[in-house]
């Protein structure tokens, strides 16, 4: 199963030098859960798993509001885990704002990481806004949502896992 881990560029760099994602306790992540398809409506698998890595980018821009001395680019670990690995709540299967979401029992080891999505230089203005922006859209505040929405501009880049280290290099 293809889970999609959010991040900053410290927890990419954390991940890096620990080998391990999620090593301090169960792993929150994004996938294809039956939430997520009946919201999303569509049987197009790679549409699903598009829209499960858009769920994990805004867990990503809520990480960045948390913690502002980490580099405005939101940061996205695409993994493969066992079936079964990755679990939903089944009490928020139809919250809007846990679609998609799944909790990782234990690590996951770095070297299973697909690939690693992130926001390019470019983006930084953007997300910084977005992070920002963050609390008074979640209050309803539809100028501030779009704001946030304004991130979701940015497609996230695809780097490959042996280019992690450049990539923390630049900003982690």
């Amino acid at each position: 199963m293809r889970v999609y881990v959010p991040l900053t560029l410290p927890g990419l760099a954390e991940a890096h030098k620990t080998g391990e994602l999620g090593s301090s306790g169960p792993l929150a992540a994004y996938a294809v859960t039956p939430g997520l398809r009946e919201w999303y409506v569509s049987e197009d698998v790679e549409e699903l798993e598009y829209a499960a890595l858009g769920r994990a980018a805004l867990a990503s821009l809520r990480l960045l509001a948390a913690d502002p001395a980490a580099p405005r680019r939101r940061v996205v670990v695409a993994v493969d885990v066992p079936d079964g690995a990755a679990t939903a709540d089944p009490d928020r299967a139809l919250d809007p704002a846990a679609l998609g979401e799944v909790r990782v029992g234990g690590p996951v080891r770095l070297a299973k990481a697909a690939a690693v999505h992130a926001d390019a230089d470019d983006a930084e203005a953007d997300v910084t806004a977005a992070a920002e922006a963050l609390p008074a859209a979640d209050a309803g505040d539809d100028d501030a949502q779009f704001v946030v929405d304004g991130a979701e501009d940015h497609e996230l880049l695809w780097f490959a896992p042996q280019e992690i280290a450049g990539l923390v290099g630049s900003g982690g």
